[in-house]
């Protein structure tokens, strides 16, 4: 759980709709309520008249994260971005009409979950944040209401709020799913790893994933087919058996674990 001292949670402007959404969520993620010009906490969850947002208070603090499935990055690449040509649909397995169901057992963002889910897979998003799942909830919701994303996330997209190695060693034998996908937090040490905001952010929130082994060792006993981590182009494989074969792009690679080379 997020340390008090770290966030708290705050509405803006604040009106009647968005202190009485900002109220629900103190209570239900047990976080202190406070003024959104409040700087006595690294980051506050916003709730603002258009969506839900994380904010890290301070002069240098970058813009507020959230989730938009619906404009944005998420809109070009739905539409622009390969489709099924694409290195993680590749991965996954993506062939002709196949639409495996997946796990993103380290939702995140759920971007790439959203592109799974977009492409035909049934998508289950785990995230071990409750803030983080938060955001995800909020962008769902407006997602809904959208005609063209409704439908993803109605039919295809389901958001658990959990420990994923706890969840995955849960999960009844008939309802293991074909791929586990994987994206941990990797621990980066240049400059570069600053650059994107939502990064910074997220770092001050969850940390690194120094649990990433055991993790790949449970979706490894549960995935029936694959299991797919994306890691850094430079990045060593995740300490446990040895990948069956990658998928390398300009920044990423994706390390595919086939279960039947994996577990015998």
């Amino acid at each position: 759980m997020v340390s008090e001292t770290t966030i708290a949670v705050a509405a803006s402007p604040e009106a009647l709709p968005t202190i009485a959404m900002a109220k629900e969520l103190a209570a239900k993620l047990k976080l202190p309520l406070t003024s959104p010009l409040d700087t006595t906490f690294q980051l506050l969850l916003i709730a603002t008249p258009e969506h839900l947002e994380l904010r890290q208070t301070g002069k240098n603090g970058p813009g507020p994260v959230f989730v938009d499935f619906v404009d944005g990055a998420m809109a070009f690449r739905r539409k622009y971005g390969g489709g099924r040509k694409q290195d993680l649909a590749r991965a996954v397995g993506l062939k002709g009409n196949r639409c495996p169901a997946v796990i993103d057992a380290t939702g995140g963002l759920a971007r790439d979950a959203f592109v799974l889910a977009s492409l035909g897979c049934r998508v289950t998003l785990i995230e071990r944040s409750p803030v983080i799942g938060a955001l995800v909830a909020d962008g769902c919701k407006r997602a809904i209401s959208d005609p063209e994303t409704a439908a993803i996330i109605n039919d295809r997209l389901r958001l658990e709020v959990g420990d994923s190695c706890t969840v995955l060693t849960q999960i009844k034998e008939e309802d293991r799913p074909e791929v586990i996908y994987l994206d941990p937090m990797y621990p980066h040490r240049t400059k570069s790893a600053l650059v994107k905001k939502e990064m910074r952010i997220l770092r001050l929130l969850v940390g690194d994933d120094p649990d990433a082994h055991t993790l790949l060792a449970a979706a490894l006993t549960c995935a029936r087919k694959r299991v797919v981590v994306k890691r850094p182009i430079k990045a060593e494989p995740i300490n446990g058996p040895s990948p069956s074969m990658a998928i390398t792009g300009k920044t990423h690679r994706f390390d595919v674990y086939l279960i039947t080379s994996v577990c015998p």
